[in-house]
């Protein structure tokens, strides 16, 4: 008889990811390259290893290609286990329907079959385009010590951006009185992190209440929790006070690549008591030339850097040759930056040339906006993008 797990973990991963605008196009917003070597997904992968969950049901949807291939069989994790590990749960055809998930309700409800096999007591919700690390363990434990019924992890905005996140009124002992999603006036700025934890049984009963009301948007945020709290059932804040950004935007997107550059980075990736782990090519070594100039960047594995390149995040087999100047940039991997071209305050998506003396973006304090070059594209010598602008256009 297989074992019994405590806890098992659902991943949401199927969003489309349209605020990215060109960086989505072809590839589902989890599986969007991050930090030279990385994607966004690992960062929820490696914080389930690291904290204990071997099982994770990862909900696919839109443009799952890339993602599915990525995460394979789970080893770069420590996920490839013959009970439990982690499982890619597209929607599929069932015994009533064949539904595309409705909303992130919809989607675990359309699981439950997955998480009863498992028979855990515990069900983590999480998303797959967040970057933090955290020991869900611990949120585990404080759900456990206060018998709660449905947990939230929770973090402090600045009030005047609480308006963009669900809030959460709590009381002293933590316990929440009051949720708003996205609310005009915020009364408070405890912003949910979208990371739950609920009891299994009363998860099911709520999500199976939930698709059964009809205009239903069959939607965590929108509908289980206010239904959950208007019961009057146990819930709870978990306070979070580590690093945590989601990359939903261009320019948070940006910002948290930023954030690992420096001697003291705001997110350190070089511990090793919380390591990030990811699927990695066998490339060679990089190679730095001997006129090139680099400074407080990071330069991953298989690159060939000739020219310059000052403040950026350099991804796998990128290639920047001599003349050529990289400032305050993103580029994902694969790329080719030819002789005399520029890139400035930019993110450029993997398979990209830029040709011979081309221009892309502008510096951050002109004020016109992070240039973005989606996969695949060819940038031709000598031409100029703005910044801002969005190669292929959405």
């Amino acid at each position: 008889m297989f074992k019994k797990k405590e806890c098992v973990a659902m991943l949401l991963a199927g969003g489309q990811g349209s605020r990215l605008y060109a960086l989505t196009t072809k590839t589902a917003k989890p599986a969007v390259p991050f930090g030279g070597k990385y994607r966004i997904i690992d960062f929820t992968l490696s914080n389930c290893v690291n904290s204990g969950i071997d099982t994770v049901g990862v909900l696919t949807q839109y443009q799952p290609l890339v993602l599915n291939e990525y995460i394979g069989n789970g080893l770069p994790w420590d996920l490839d286990r013959a009970w439990g590990g982690v499982k890619i749960l597209p929607p599929y055809q069932g015994q009533k329907s064949a539904d595309w998930y409705k909303g992130t309700a919809n989607a675990i409800y359309q699981n439950l079959e997955f998480i009863n096999r498992y028979d855990a007591e515990y069900v983590l919700i999480l998303s797959g385009d967040h970057i933090y690390k955290m020991d869900y363990a611990k949120m585990l434990a404080y759900h456990k010590q206060k018998g709660a019924d449905c947990t939230i992890a929770v973090i402090g905005v600045p009030i005047e951006e609480a308006s963009r996140f669900g809030i959460m009124s709590t009381n002293e002992d933590g316990s929440i009185y009051k949720f708003s999603e996205k609310p005009k006036n915020p009364d408070s700025n405890l912003a949910s992190m979208g990371i739950y934890i609920f009891n299994r049984k009363k998860l099911a009963d709520y999500l199976t209440a939930d698709e059964n009301t009809p205009g239903s948007s069959n939607d965590f945020g929108k509908n289980i929790i206010p239904n959950m709290l208007a019961a009057g059932e146990k819930m709870f804040a978990y306070p979070f006070e580590g690093y945590w950004k989601d990359v939903g935007t261009i320019s948070s997107l940006w910002e948290a690549n930023m954030d690992l550059l420096g001697s003291k980075p705001e997110l350190n990736l070089g511990d090793e008591s919380w390591r990030i782990y990811a699927r990695h090519m066998a490339l060679s070594p990089q190679y730095v030339g001997a006129n090139a100039v680099i400074e407080n960047s990071n330069i991953s594995e298989g690159c060939e850097i000739y020219g310059t390149v000052r403040n950026c995040i350099i991804g796998a087999g990128v290639k920047v040759a001599a003349g050529a100047v990289v400032t305050d940039s993103v580029l994902m991997g694969d790329t080719v930056i030819e002789e005399g071209a520029s890139v400035t305050y930019s993110i450029v998506a993997t398979g990209v040339t830029v040709g011979k003396d081309a221009k892309i973006g502008a510096p951050k304090a002109e004020q016109k906006g992070i240039a973005v070059i989606g996969e695949d594209v060819t940038i031709e010598a000598g031409a100029v993008v703005e910044g801002g602008a969005m190669i292929p256009e959405v």
